[in-house]
């Protein structure tokens, strides 16, 4: 669910964002289907997930969703961290995040023939309102929540989770400052490993 990390850390390599923003959309052996550059985005993304999951900072900031949303937690903070993402002014600023997602939706739509049917049907949606740069806003992270607390099978309501979301944001945000740098080392690394072989 962090789309927009995902996206960041395609480096500004078109195949590379394809296979890394629809790589839950392909299962399998589905992925030899695609242009080399776009199966090493979607290794690239299932190595980045990998890594997050294992971070202790994701460790860390899951206990305090856990209470609410079980074994869902990881979902959530997967939305915090593009929330944590989009305000990173180390990354990029205010400024030049709009014109970054706008780039990502261009390219996502350049290559609309290797789109996986559900994300192509995802796609306008994201782009017209904007999800990637909206993350920076509590609004976006609560609508977010609404949407994951759809997809699973035994939540009903994701107040709680938000409300988790405000009470601990210090806390979370902590977490992401451990988690980000280190995140962007690894994919960096990755991505050139898989580049090179």
């Amino acid at each position: 669910m962090n789309l927009l990390a995902h996206a960041y850390l395609s480096f500004e390599q078109p195949e590379i964002l394809v296979g890394n923003m629809i790589s839950d959309y392909v299962k399998g052996k589905k992925q030899y289907d695609y242009p080399i550059g776009i199966q090493h985005g979607i290794r690239l993304h299932r190595a980045i997930d990998h890594f997050t999951d294992h971070h202790l900072a994701t460790h860390t900031g899951k206990q305090v969703f856990k209470p609410v949303v079980g074994l869902y937690a990881g979902a959530f903070m997967d939305v915090v961290y593009d929330h944590f993402l989009a305000l990173d002014t180390n990354e990029l600023s205010e400024a030049e995040w709009l014109p970054f997602t706008q780039n990502v939706y261009s390219q996502l739509k350049e290559s609309s023939q290797f789109l996986p049917e559900n994300f192509a049907v995802q796609l306008p949606h994201m782009s017209t309102h904007n999800w990637l740069f909206h993350y920076r806003y509590d609004a976006a992270i609560e609508k977010s929540f609404g949407g994951l607390v759809r997809r699973t099978r035994y939540l009903t309501d994701h107040l709680p989770a938000f409300e988790v979301f405000e009470a601990e944001y210090s806390f979370l945000k902590e977490q992401y400052e451990l988690f980000f740098p280190d995140v962007k080392k690894f994919a960096q690394t990755e991505l050139n490993r898989l580049l090179n072989q």
